[in-house]
């Protein structure tokens, strides 16, 4: 007997072990925005933003179904159109519905984590859960350095719906960004 549950405990390490990635993300490739994104341009800023409606998008990206989880990708890019550095680390990027409901902005660990719970992954090593998160990470908008004069930076956002329910294409979303020079609203669709 103790043979056996030390064959199954050695087989279940190796199952373990075995474990690659969780979900296999793809390399960045910066690619301009579709024609069809969304456009809004201040006296300093200009915003292009694009929602990832599609399964097959999330999925081609990040190897994961977002939106059955709750998890709406948004690809954005920021231009700043001033002659002086802008600090996009004060910005406050939010995403709001028709009703009026909120949608919360997630960092890449709590998507990598809501990913995983949505899709009742529990059992993983922490090394293919920190590169899912690392996969993640690498996708994200960078605020963390100034945006130079003229140039332009792209990333993605993620959001969750508000009930944390599967993504439906919802009517009217508006992305909003506040605490910079100027507010900006942007509407997605």
């Amino acid at each position: 007997m103790k043979k056996y549950s030390c064959q199954l405990l050695l087989g279940f390490c190796l199952l373990l072990s075995g474990c690659g990635s969780l979900y296999k993300v793809k390399p960045v490739v910066t690619a301009p925005l579709p024609d069809d994104a969304k456009n809004v341009s201040a006296n300093l800023i200009s915003v292009r933003a694009v929602p990832l409606f599609s399964d097959e998008e999330s999925q081609d990206l990040f190897g994961a179904n977002f939106l059955l989880a709750g998890v709406l990708p948004v690809r954005v890019e920021v231009e700043n159109k001033s002659g002086a550095f802008v600090d996009l680390k004060k910005a406050r990027f939010s995403l709001r519905d028709t009703n009026g409901k909120e949608w919360k902005n997630l960092s890449a660990k709590e998507t990598a984590k809501r990913i995983l719970k949505a899709n009742g992954v529990y059992a993983y090593t922490p090394a293919s859960k920190q590169e899912f998160t690392d996969g993640l990470k690498s996708y994200v908008l960078n605020v963390d350095v100034p945006l130079n004069p003229n140039d332009k930076r792209q990333g993605v956002l993620f959001f969750q719906t508000p009930d944390k329910k599967p993504v439906e294409k919802p009517q009217s979303l508006v992305l909003k960004i506040d605490k910079l020079s100027e507010k900006i609203e942007l509407k997605l669709n």
